[in-house]
């Protein structure tokens, strides 16, 4: 059982396993590969000169993998409850064990809408529809979460991956029961 399963690995995905794996909860990513971030050049990405869009979603994957994130390629295909938390399943036939669940679909709300979680018209051009989420990013569904675009964020990989570390936070203090905070500082 994980603490924590995040669907996609794109910019907000990514994001949020890293601040999971770091405070030491038991992180899944499961990785469809189908994130519009490997489409896009980046040159609006703070601290980053210029980088293409799948080197940008391999550097989010390493570095959730790097504090413990455990990452699987698959498409998840329904989420069910099951015991204290969830059942993922996916298209290969896989089911994964989740307390909680993160949504960083992208622009994809299918599996949104076929697990029941509400969802309403989209800000974005080309956005039609996003998960209706609370400000801390909870959705309709008590323990499943939303971030990045699909949760109704700009689709600048920027914003989509602070909102990714934005949600992991919340969550993160939700779980700690007390306001989670990560800060590194230099070494001398």
């Amino acid at each position: 059982m994980y603490d924590v399963a995040v669907v996609g690995a794109g910019p907000a995905g990514a994001s949020a396993a890293l601040f999971l794996a770091k405070a030491g909860k038991k992180t899944l990513v499961i990785d469809s590969d189908q994130s519009i971030t490997k489409r896009a050049w980046i040159e609006n990405h703070y601290g980053v000169e210029a980088i293409a869009g799948p080197d940008l979603v391999e550097l989010g994957k390493k570095q959730a993998a790097k504090f413990g994130a455990e990452l699987v390629a698959g498409k998840v295909t329904n989420i069910v409850p099951a015991g204290d938390g969830f059942r993922l399943e996916t298209e290969d036939g896989k089911t994964y064990e989740a307390k909680q669940v993160i949504l960083a679909t992208g622009v994809a709300v299918e599996l949104a809408e076929k697990i029941g979680l509400r969802t309403k018209p989209g800000t974005e051009p080309r956005i039609k529809t996003v998960i209706d989420v609370d400000p801390a990013g909870k959705t309709s569904v008590p323990g499943v979460w939303a971030a990045g675009t699909v949760a109704g964020c700009s689709v600048h990989t920027i914003i989509t991956a602070g909102d990714g570390a934005r949600v992991a936070i919340n969550l993160i203090s939700e779980l700690n029961g007390e306001r989670y905070v990560d800060h590194d500082v230099l070494k001398a």
